[in-house]
Formats: C-alpha cells, structure tokens, sequence
C-alpha cells in the first residue's frame, strides 16, 4: 500500500500528526495528496546529491501541475475552481526552487522520512498505551453516552417534526368545519358539540406538543453540558498536554459532528415554536397554552443554543513557526500559522463568517511587560475547503508579530518584573455567527504564547511552555510565572518522558526516570514525594555542572532527534545510566559487552559507550571513550562509529572490541539494518573511519585508559574519557589522552613498538592531508536548515 494510503488509514491522533506536518507551505498537502503516487516512486535521497536528476525531477513536477491544474479544469466545479487556483499558485511558488532544484529534492525528502516516523510510531500501540492518560476506558464510556443520547435527540427531533405536521392537519379540519358553518350561519346543538369536541383535542395536542419540546428542550441542555463541559474540555486539556509531547489524541471529527447535530436540532425546534406561533395565530382560544408557553421555551431553546455556538469556536492548532522545537513559542517578524476551526458545520455559512485576530485583548498591567502588533492577513473566512474533513476553519498561515514601542509607566502599573521568557501572551479571534434571525459574536484564544526575539531565547520559551502547560489549566493566567509552585517529580518524570516520545518515538521507562531524578534529590527508595521548583528546573545548575536539568535534556533531546531517533526508538539505547550502575551491569557480562549512555557533562548532548573486558590479569575492567556528540555525527552516523570503532593495542593488529550490545545482543544483529550498504574502503564514510575512529591503548593493565585518534575529540570534555573503577585525576586524564611524536604531532602509533609493514602504511595514509579533510556531509534531517541555506542562495 503506498505510503500516503497508510497515512490516511491512521487513527486520528496520528492524522493529526500529518496535519501538523503539513501546516506549512514548502510542500503542500493537496500537492502530497493528488500527485502521491508519483512523489513516492522518485529517488529523491539521489537527486538531493545528483543535480541532474534533480532537475529532471523539477521538471516533470511542474508538468505534473500543470496536468493537474487542466483536470480541475475540466470538472469544473466551484470546489475544483479553488483547487485551480491554489494550483496555479504552488507552481508559482515552486519557481524558487529553479536554480536550486536539489535543495527541492532534500525538502521533499524530509516530508516523505517526517511521514515514516509517524507511521512508525502509530506502529508502537503498545508503547503508546503505556503512556496514555489511564482515564482512557472511562472516556469511551462518555463518548458512548454521548454519541446515545445525541441519537436521542435526533430521534425525538423526528418524532416531533411529525406531531407538528398532525397537529396542523388537525388544526385545518377543525378550522374548516368552524369556517363552513360559520359561512352556512348554521350552529345546531349537535354542530356546535362536534366542533368543541375537536377543539378539546386540538387542545390536547398542543399541550401535549408543548411537553414534548419541554422534554426535548430538556435533553439538549443534559447533552449540551456533556459537550461543553465535559467532552470539548477534556479534549481541550489533550490538545495542551499534545503541545507538550503528550500522545493525545486532539481530533475534532467527532466533537464536530454532535456539536452540528445539536444544533441542527436546536434550530429546528425553534422552527417548531414558530410553527405553533402561527397555528395559534390562525386559531386562538381562551387559555390556549401556546400563548402562555411558547415564550418561555423560545428564550430557553435560545440560550442553549447561544452557549453551543458559543462553545463550538475553537482553536484547532496552536500558533506555531516553522523553524521552532515545537508550539506556543513565536518570534517577531518570523511568520507564524495558527488555524481556527468552528465545530457546527453548516454550509450556508461557507465563506461568510470572517475570523479577525488580535493580541493581548486584556494585557496585564505590568512594568515593561511587551505589547505586539499582528501583521500580515489578520482576517480570514471560515470556509470549507482548508480542511481535509471539510470542517469551517480558518487558517492563517502567514502572521507575524512586531513589538509594539511603548512607554513603560502609566497609572496601575505593577513594579512586577519578569523575563521575556516567562511572559506570557494570548491571541484572540473573533467572529460573528448570523443565521435565521440568530446573530451571536462568537470568541476564542489561543494558549498562551511565548515570544522571543533571537533563537537564543529558544530554549528557555521551551521551557516555560512545557512548565505552564504541565501545570496550570487557566489559559488565561499569563502572569503565572510571577509565582509558580514546585512540581511533583512523577508529573515532571511523565512530561520528560513525552518529550523522547514525541521527538523520537520512545519515552523514559523508571529506570532512566529514577537517573535523572538521583542527579537532582540524591538516592532515594523512592522520588514520588520528591518536588521540583521552576528555577530548579529551568535556572539552577545541576550538581558538578555548569548547565541546568532542562538544557541538558534539550541538548540530548535535539541529539536523539536528528541523529539517534532509530535506534533509541528500538530500544538500543540505554542513556540514562549513571557510571556506578554502568559497572554494575557489564562486569558480570561476556567480554565484548557494550552499552550506550548519554554524557552527563556536555551541555549540548554527547553520547558515548563503554565495554567490559579482561586484561592479561585476569581483571574485569570496564573501558570507555569520550562522547560522541552533533559534530561527529554530521560526518558519520553513530552506528557506523559502533560498526568501525577500532583499538590498536600494543603490538596487536586494530580490532574492534564492541561485540554484543547489552545484555547480550549481537552488534550487528543489533544495528546491522541501520549499516550503509557499503562497507570498507567502499564506504562513504572511509576517511572519517581511517582518520578518526583508530585508538590506540594504553598500556593493557591500566582499566579505561584511551589515547584518542588525531582528531583531539572531545577533548574538553576528557573527565568522560572512560568509566574506571578508581577515578583518574584531571592531570592524569590530560595526560593520557594523546600521545606524541616528534614537533608534538600526533600520531595513532607513536611510542609503540615497530610493528612492520600495515602501520607504516597507516602511516603513510595518514600523512596524506587530502585523508584529514573528512567527508564534509550535510545533515538533511533539518528543514529549518535547508530553509535559510535556500534564503541565502
């Protein structure tokens, strides 16, 4: 089946994960969606390298476009008319890609591996689950309680639309009969019994309609607040748990369809009691219940319906920009999208309710607190054609923000101070509903933002956005940060675990929950009566760091994404394991035994792995290297560092000393379906390999000691250099890393024995400086990256 296929076949939370992907307009979703089959069969990894094929593949891209564009011509409908001109307009935008053909190759490219992660991870059920709210079996309960009581009100919709219909036959026989004798001038006795008899029950069946819009009036309000209160305010919390990673399923199908069937019925009824208006106009009568009855009703079936629609105006996906981690975290004058969606779905109303935006509506009055204007199409129509489902939505995809130049006193204003980071900031939309005499002016907002001015500022806004969703459910509090409580560690454990979720498609089990909490509250039985505060958090160093808890998971999150997403989504990964435990666990292994573990001392994330092996002795060491981190792996991957890592011991010819990944995986069993078809002096990655993955040992009875290759890897980093049972001095450290030869040039060999032809052609290969310039790859899993290269070019 091919890919795109797969992609609409998945459940809903994930769907919504292609919408998300696809929120932006470097490849759009009607372009994916109507040329897929073609997109999936190109070799676009190839044309990202081969300027030729990629400027074929352009080529034949736009042709395809424009045969597209020729087949909505041809049906010619008003919806394919749209269609025409969006097409018209994305092979517009395509002609940037003109000079640069290749940079549309690797952006293609990066969609197509961005959907495969999806489909990977909805292929995790089970690690999915495990991480679902466990409240997940009672919400299907309400959701059938609803979707049964929804059905019941339709039901008796029907039934009373037909009473109506009875009641005014009744009503027209009875007023026939009164109109002919009172035309004839004839009422007999026996006349004027009949025409009271049928006036009784004329009578009867009002009342008895009457109480049944009562009851029906009843109902709606009983299934509106399971909507309203219930159903559209827990998906309003998974939608702010989603923004932070959590695996939630934020879907609006089928909030959308019983907001539209109550309101179908509401509008209904209120043409039932417009109908009974106008029979009692026709003929009235002392006491007559209608008179006395319907303007209550009208009033109450008008305020539930107020609250509906009121209700029904959402924000479907929070502002975001393109470039960013995530959303909630916006930056002036970049553009930002954010997309609106009203849940009763009533085509008449296609393209006639405008949706304007706004900012900071009620700013709080505080010192230097910023205030911005929104730029760009700060109005737009809900309209049926941006969505996928054929919901009214709204979508702005092309808003920014520019800072407003204000004074900072005036009269109220609080002396409060906080950081451009911990500001908070909502965006408001409005629009105005107008529908059979019904005119109601419709509100909603957005979560709070955070917006800052440079990337620098990124990762902190990060931070304060998972803070605040985490724990506060007032989306309008935007001055929570002027006082924060501590969080409970289980709360925050959960939260990290959704963010390696989210970013790579495998969360934190409690073993690497109860690492990471160790580093902060020391060793305990147990943490989950552990609190953590927000400068703790976020501001404060952690113990023997520079750094704090969030930027050095920031730092691992961004390297596990772009660079380890496989094989920490499989498992292979252990990271969070202190260096005690480490031990621990491989001496009592094979020799061979290898685990990797994340760097507790780089700022910007490093990964290393340590192995367990026997020395001439007979004692069990435990041996490591520095860490790898982003520089090393945007020239090789990490399992092709674990496939060709090298040791050169002492006269011994180089070997390889990782064999099995713990517990006692086979190496290549473990990552051989990650391996590059080529291997050798084949390899793409040779010259990095023969310059850069050679150690040369130490002496072989010193535990974990490395001489690094000639590269000086990592080597500010050298108190990481290898995991040993007595920690070496700094100095030692220092010393032991590198060894020299003459005019203090490194070299892998130098100080050891003569050992014959193979290390004087080591040699002689790396004396050739062409060996040391490495292989210069560019990382394509970025987009943000191929972005601003296109914007330079």
């Amino acid at each position: 089946m091919a890919q795109w296929d797969r992609l609409q076949q998945l459940d809903p939370v994930y769907r919504q994960k292609v919408h998300e992907l696809y929120d932006r307009d470097e490849l759009p979703m009607d372009v994916r969606h109507y040329l897929a089959p073609w997109i999936e069969s190109q070799e676009w990894d190839r044309a990202a390298w081969d300027l030729s094929l990629a400027m074929v593949l352009y080529q034949v891209l736009l042709e395809n476009l424009d045969n597209q564009y020729s087949r909505f011509v041809q049906e010619g409908n008003r919806e394919r008319f749209l269609l025409q001109c969006n097409f018209r307009r994305f092979k517009q935008n395509f002609q940037l890609y003109q000079e640069k053909p290749d940079m549309l190759a690797r952006i293609i490219q990066w969609f197509l591996t961005k959907e495969k992660e999806i489909l990977h991870m909805a292929e995790l059920p089970d690690q999915v689950e495990s991480l679902q709210v466990h409240q997940s079996a009672m919400e299907t309960d309400s959701q059938r309680q609803v979707q049964k009581k929804v059905e019941e009100v339709r039901s008796k919709v029907q039934v009373i639309d037909h009473t109506v219909k009875c009641l005014e036959e009744q009503q027209d026989e009875f007023d026939f009969k009164y109109q002919t004798h009172k035309m004839e001038g004839t009422f007999s006795q026996e006349d004027q019994k009949v025409l009271q008899g049928m006036l009784n029950r004329l009578d009867q069946s009002r009342r008895s309609l009457l109480g049944n819009l009562k009851a029906l009036l009843t109902l709606t309000q009983e299934v509106m607040s399971l909507l309203v209160e219930e159903e559209l305010g827990q998906w309003r919390g998974r939608q702010q748990k989603a923004c932070i990673g959590a695996p939630e399923d934020t879907s609006l199908e089928k909030l959308e369809q019983w907001f539209t069937s109550l309101a179908e019925a509401m509008f209904q009824l209120r043409d039932f009691l417009q109908k009974l208006e106008e029979l009692s106009g026709k003929v009235s009568y002392e006491k007559d219940p209608v008179i006395s009855t319907k303007p209550q009703l009208q009033q109450q079936a008008d305020i539930i319906l107020t609250t509906l629609l009121k209700s029904a105006f959402v924000v479907e996906t929070q502002p975001s920009i393109p470039q960013g981690k995530g959303p909630l975290v916006l930056r002036t004058n970049v553009q930002f999208s954010v997309k609106t969606r009203f849940l009763v779905k009533i085509p008449e109303l296609n393209h006639s309710m405008q949706v304007t935006v706004t900012m900071d509506k009620d700013a709080p009055q505080v010192k230097g607190y910023r205030r911005f204007n929104v730029l760009g199409t700060a109005t737009k129509a809900l309209n049926m054609t941006e969505s996928m489902q054929g919901g009214m939505v709204a979508d702005f995809r092309h808003l920014t923000l520019k800072e407003q130049k204000v004074g900072g006193g005036g009269k109220g204003i609080s002396d409060l101070s906080l950081s451009v980071t911990e500001e908070l900031h909502v965006i408001h939309f409005e629009t105005e509903f107008n529908l059979h005499g019904l005119s109601v002016k419709l509100e909603t907002s957005s979560l709070p933002v955070v917006v800052i001015s440079n990337a620098s500022q990124q990762q902190s806004a990060c931070a304060s956005v998972l803070w605040f969703n985490m724990l506060c459910r007032d989306n309008k509090n935007v001055l929570f940060f002027a006082s924060t409580t501590p969080a409970p560690w289980p709360q925050v454990g959960e939260m990290l675990s959704w963010q390696f979720l989210s970013a790579a498609g495998r969360g934190l089990d409690s073993d690497q929950l109860d690492m990471i909490a160790q580093k902060l509250f020391g060793k305990q039985q147990s943490y989950d009566s552990c609190t953590i505060s927000w400068a703790r958090f976020s501001k404060e160093n952690v113990p023997d760091n520079s750094f704090s808890l969030w930027v050095w998971l920031d730092g691992i999150l961004c390297l596990v994404k772009t660079y380890l997403a496989d094989i920490w989504r499989d498992g292979s990964v252990m990271g969070f394991v202190s260096k005690g435990k480490e031990k621990n666990l491989l001496k009592v292994k094979m020799d061979g035994t290898f685990l990797l573990r994340f760097s507790e001392s780089i700022k910007d994330g490093g990964i290393t792995f340590s192995w367990v092996e026997t020395d001439l002795q007979g004692k069990r060491n435990v041996r490591s290297v520095q860490p790898f981190t982003k520089t090393d792996m945007t020239q090789i991957p990490f399992v092709e560092i674990i496939r060709n890592f090298q040791i050169l011991e002492t006269g011994n010819v180089p070997e390889n000393p990782l064999r099995s990944l713990y517990p006692g995986i086979p190496k290549d069993e473990a990552f051989g379906k990650y391996y590059t078809e080529k291997s050798g002096e084949e390899s793409p990655y040779f010259k990095y390999i023969k310059t850069k993955l050679m150690f040369v040992s130490k002496e072989s009875g010193s535990e974990g000691k490395l001489s690094q290759p000639m590269n000086n890897l990592c080597l500010q980093h050298c108190d990481e250099v290898a995991a040993v049972v007595e920690p070496l001095p700094m100095e030692d450290c220092l010393g032991d890393v590198f060894l020299h030869g003459d005019g203090n040039m490194a070299l892998l060999g130098a100080g050891a024995p003569d050992t014959g032809a193979d290390d004087d052609l080591l040699q002689k290969f790396l004396s050739d400086p062409n060996m040391l310039q490495g292989m210069g790859l560019i990382d394509d899993n970025s987009l943000p990256g191929l972005l601003t290269e296109l914007s330079q070019a």
